[in-house]
């Protein structure tokens, strides 16, 4: 099989964001925070290197969503009904959102507190 243009591929990752947009609740929601630090960045004037730190966790937890989004849907396409093996391979992709959620959250406390407690 031969590979597609460079720019397909772009255009192919740009679709699949579009579509977690569009689909996802989570991801919304996880992209609302995004654009909260982004606002929040230019807002305490973050050094370079706390800008770093909040745009890392960031997109470390919209990639978590879009990986356990993708996981999910080949589980439902593997097994469409209800199995609890299934379940337990979802809830495990859940648990990663869920932990680099944790450390984002973590890593805004350390990072804002510097600028709000100051």
């Amino acid at each position: 099989m031969q590979k597609p243009p460079i720019h397909k591929s772009f255009l192919n990752a740009f679709r699949g964001v579009l579509m977690m947009i569009k689909t996802e609740r989570n991801f919304q929601i996880e992209l609302l925070a995004f654009f909260v630090n982004l606002f929040l960045i230019f807002y305490f004037n973050l050094s370079n290197t706390d800008t770093a730190l909040v745009l890392i966790a960031s997109f470390a937890v919209l990639s978590a969503e879009i990986f356990n989004t993708a996981i999910e849907k080949i589980c439902d396409i593997i097994q469409p009904d209800f199995d609890k093996r299934i379940g337990f391979i979802k809830d495990i992709a859940a648990g990663a959102v869920l932990l680099t959620a944790i450390a984002s959250v973590i890593v805004g406390v350390l990072v804002y507190g510097k600028y709000v407690f100051n």
